[in-house]
């Protein structure tokens, strides 16, 4: 449970192969790298009073182990499951264990990529997606978390 004296915490979960950023396809990824990316989320999340927490991984289960964690620890999500997007069934589980919100990103557009990459596993069981606006991408989804998490609660009348 969230201390009411603590800034809410989000999580940001990087999958396979995003520690490459910057090297690897920088005319499909950009340039930026994984460093950059979090520590601009970092200097976002202080100015949202969001204490934000990065992690990334090119492991399956590790992933899968931090989702789970994510359901007492944090009140947001943001995960960009990389190339799991397409294949993983244990990282979509996972993320169904979650009642916070949780918002997937893609560095690129993944609905004009190859046929293999335009199926995502996990758009379906998210809050919101975000595709193909590079880094930036990241830091929309840390505002959307924001106010997902801090928007107040529907009143609904007898």
């Amino acid at each position: 449970m969230e201390n009411q004296n603590q800034p809410p915490k989000i999580l940001v979960i990087h999958g396979p192969n995003l520690n490459m950023l910057g090297q690897r396809e920088p005319e499909v990824y950009g340039d930026t790298t994984l460093a950059e990316i979090n520590r601009k989320l970092a200097e976002r999340g202080v100015a949202h009073d969001l204490a934000v927490e990065c992690f990334q991984s090119n492991h399956e289960g590790e992933i899968v182990a931090k989702i789970q964690q994510a359901a007492e620890r944090h009140q947001g999500l943001i995960i960009n499951p990389a190339a799991y997007t397409h294949t993983s069934v244990a990282i979509r589980d996972a993320l169904l264990l979650l009642d916070i919100p949780i918002i997937e990103v893609h560095l690129s557009n993944i609905y004009k990529r190859e046929s293999f990459r335009r199926t995502s596993m996990t758009a379906d069981v998210v809050t919101a997606q975000i595709s193909g606006l590079g880094a930036q991408g990241y830091l929309l989804a840390l505002t959307a978390i924001n106010s997902l998490i801090r928007r107040p609660p529907v009143v609904t009348r007898a």
